[in-house]
């Protein structure tokens, strides 16, 4: 038995087929957990479910992960025949599902063990703490400057600085946004520093994670998050499809015999490549042949573009090491 099912927040529609094509059945669900169980009970042993990778996916998938069901995830970009459907209805993609699934078609995207899943809530969330943190800092910053004032120091969380901004005169307006943003601050640091802490518990006992702190500028939490986003690294064939699957290679377009190269495909984990780049100047600064690859590129296209190249080379070497159970090699 072929399901499809095209997933929303509060229904689903569910189309059942046979092998050769035949629809068995349509139906809408409501997504709760006993609608959404009860209705895999009614699907013969080890039946194929496919759904579609939509950002609500999660819940769906743990609901029915123990039904003894195999449930597959489809490539949102890669199932054309739905995004590209000139009629686009619940039924038409549940049954779209279903065919390519039936048909083995079926673009699959990699479902991520559940440790693997809890880990990545618990590293995402600590990314969201410290972007709410930055984004107070420049609210900060705004205040400050519609008073003509500058904190002459690089922290403006710092000791000094909050010495500074208490002492600085102020309307009383403008004194309780300022005081109510450097509470936020506060508390957002100290969650910052509890989840920080839940990380350093789990780098400290994985040894992959520990062989990715010998490469300079790698943390426990870039170190985890590297691990968590590719997954089982014996699931790429080679570092190439491993940075294409980072979003770090260029497109291609090939026609009448001439190849051109554009700008990086940016698709894949977004996560991956955004620490990649975010640590790049640090491989740069500790590894002469990376540097040597920096500055030549930087010469040509930038600096950004030499960022980007220093991420895919690094990948590429952390493949290697991922693979190869090696530490960091300078050189």
């Amino acid at each position: 038995m072929y399901v499809g099912i095209d997933y929303h927040k509060r229904y689903s529609v569910a189309t059942k087929m046979d092998e050769h094509g035949e629809v068995m059945e349509r139906m809408t669900l409501r997504n709760d957990p006993e609608t959404l169980q009860g209705y895999a009970a009614t699907l013969p042993a080890g039946s194929q479910i496919a759904l579609e990778a939509t950002g609500s996916w999660y819940y769906f998938y743990e609901v029915l992960e123990d039904s003894g069901h195999d449930i597959h995830l489809a490539h949102p970009l890669k199932t054309r025949a739905i995004a590209e459907a000139r009629i686009k209805t619940d039924t038409i993609d549940a049954t779209m599902l279903a065919h390519l699934l039936r048909t083995n078609l079926l673009p699959r995207s990699y479902i991520a063990p559940r440790h693997i899943r809890d880990l990545r809530e618990i590293l995402r969330y600590r990314a969201s703490l410290v972007s709410m943190r930055v984004s107070v800092k420049n609210r900060i910053h705004a205040l400050l400057s519609k008073n003509g004032s500058i904190v002459p120091y690089s922290d403006v969380l710092g000791t000094k600085a909050r010495r500074y901004l208490a002492n600085l005169p102020l309307r009383d307006s403008y004194r309780q946004c300022l005081e109510g943003y450097l509470q936020a601050a506060q508390a957002l640091t100290g969650l910052i520093k509890e989840v920080d802490t839940t990380i350093t518990s789990i780098a400290e006992d994985n040894d992959q994670a520990m062989r990715l702190t010998t490469i300079p500028g790698i943390g426990y939490f870039s170190a985890l998050l590297i691990l968590s986003e590719i997954g089982e690294v014996q699931r790429f064939s080679s570092a190439k499809k491993l940075c294409s699957y980072a979003g770090l290679v260029p497109r291609v377009h090939s026609s009448g015999g001439k190849t051109r190269y554009g700008s990086i495909t940016k698709q894949g984990s977004k996560w991956l490549r955004w620490i990649l780049v975010e640590t790049s100047t640090h491989y740069v600064n500790s590894c002469p042949r990376l540097k040597r690859l920096y500055e030549t590129v930087a010469h040509r296209h930038g600096k950004h573009t030499a960022r980007v190249a220093v991420a895919r080379q690094m990948l590429t070497i952390i493949y290697c090491m991922l693979r190869d159970h090696r530490d960091f090699v300078r050189g």
